[in-house]
């Protein structure tokens, strides 16, 4: 073990197995072993030296920090299992990608821009709101929008005693009895999006993922996947990767 080494959870991340935060949990749950023995104290730094082991298998060398756009389809969910036996992202992903994880997550019906990565310590950095990155959608709802509604969403809401953030919607299209809206908003909490909408009266029948920070859905097919390049990675994050 190495006190100035890094957190041993962050090393797992980084070597793709899962997020830092389940790192941590498998850590608490006896899972992993340090050097022969068994570890149930993620606040333990590792160096270059120390064996580290996940469930009996040894952890590989991190690999270099990647990152990919996926077309995420309505009818997946975004987690490893599922315990109601739902499909799941990860398991319809294409058989090259090495073991990723999510950025973020989009619920069952929605659709659009996933990020994925082989770093979950990188995922972990691309969620955090202090980088203000914002979330853009496509959303098709039920009622006759007022313009006017919407934009006074520009001031933020509390809904059931929750404060939101200042949202941007614009009316792009009202068909009959549906509307398609552009949806923009930087904090992205969970159903943030359906949540605002419904309290308007407006309930949402589709939702499509646009955007996440700089990065496009653009014309990526439904359940394909595209690298970022590293040069653009390197220049959204400011540093190396």
């Amino acid at each position: 073990m190495s006190g100035d080494g890094e957190r041993i959870a962050k090393r797992i991340a980084r070597a793709g197995v899962c997020s830092r935060r389940e790192a941590e949990r498998r850590i608490l749950a006896g899972r992993v072993r340090l050097n022969g023995k068994a570890l149930r104290d993620p606040a333990v730094n590792v160096g270059p030296q120390d064996l580290v082991e996940v469930d009996g298998s040894p952890l590989a060398a991190p690999e270099p920090a990647r990152l990919w756009r996926y077309h995420k389809p309505a009818g997946l969910v975004t987690t490893d299992r599922d315990p109601e036996g739902r499909p799941t992202v990860f398991e319809s992903l294409p058989a090259h990608l090495p073991r990723v994880v999510s950025v973020g997550r989009l619920d069952l019906t929605s659709e659009g821009l996933l990020l994925l990565t082989n770093d979950g310590g990188l995922a972990r950095e691309l969620e955090l709101p202090a980088r203000g990155w914002v979330r853009r959608y496509r959303a098709r709802v039920r009622g006759r929008v007022d313009e006017g509604r919407l934009a006074r969403l520009a001031g933020g809401l509390e809904i059931d005693g929750w404060r939101y953030g200042p949202v941007t919607a614009s009316l792009d299209e009202q068909r009959g009895g549906n509307a398609w809206l552009t949806v923009a908003l930087a904090e992205g909490r969970n159903r943030e999006v359906r949540r605002v909408l419904e309290h308007l009266g407006h309930p949402v029948n589709r939702l499509i993922r646009i955007a996440y920070g700089p990065f496009q859905l653009g014309h990526l097919p439904r359940g394909a996947v595209a690298e970022v390049k590293r040069k653009a990675l390197r220049e959204q994050l400011g540093r190396a990767v």
